[in-house]
């Protein structure tokens, strides 16, 4: 199992410092995670392809996280999710789909989307299951700052429209993913994980 690490860490936002922690997701009420990601990405965002991917799944606790403000309030959020790379021999790859990731309004620009990041997946590298990780994103940023690259993801078959630069996938040293197959939703075939279809 993997050990989940509460981390804190001080930010600048407008005019004063503002010490923030990140918890496990499980900390949070659903509601006030539904609102967050509302506000961030709309109220029809589950009509988004990525949405699609998640269909039928419950978020991995181990890599999904909440920010907590001073004052007690949610103010940043990062879901990951069970994916399956299914080859076309009919073999099945475990995959993790990072996001979405959502910061309040307020806090955006201080550094929150990328401290969720990096501790979801400094969680991911120390463990078996957790490495291989994709999603759909700004290829420059996610590229830039935490490794994800596009040219794995070329032959990837996905349910749903997306730009090719965006659908990214990142495996750390040693670690290789096929070439060729479709993105479907849940852990297939892996029942250990609680995620299997």
């Amino acid at each position: 199992m993997t050990r989940y690490a509460t981390s804190r860490f001080v930010f600048s936002n407008a005019s004063e410092p503002r010490l923030t922690a990140i918890l496990p997701l499980t900390d949070f009420e659903s509601v006030d995670i539904e609102r967050l990601l509302d506000l961030a990405f709309g109220t029809d965002r589950h009509g988004r392809t990525a949405y699609r991917l998640r269909q039928g799944q419950s978020w991995i606790p181990a890599m999904s996280a909440g920010m907590r403000d001073m004052t007690g309030n949610l103010v940043g959020v990062i879901q990951s999710w069970p994916v399956s790379l299914r080859s076309p021999d009919g073999s099945m790859t475990p995959l993790v789909l990072v996001g979405p990731v959502a910061v309040a309004p307020d806090y955006q620009g201080a550094g929150l989307g990328k401290a969720m990041m990096q501790h979801v997946l400094d969680i991911g590298d120390r463990s078996a299951e957790y490495r291989c990780t994709m999603m759909i994103g700004d290829p420059e940023y996610y590229g830039r700052f935490f490794g994800y690259d596009a040219a794995p993801t070329q032959l990837w078959g996905i349910d749903g429209p997306v730009e090719r630069h965006r659908l990214l996938a990142r495996a750390p040293q040693g670690a290789s993913l096929p070439a060729i197959g479709d993105i479907v939703p849940g852990w297939h075939g892996l029942a250990e994980t609680g995620y299997a279809a």
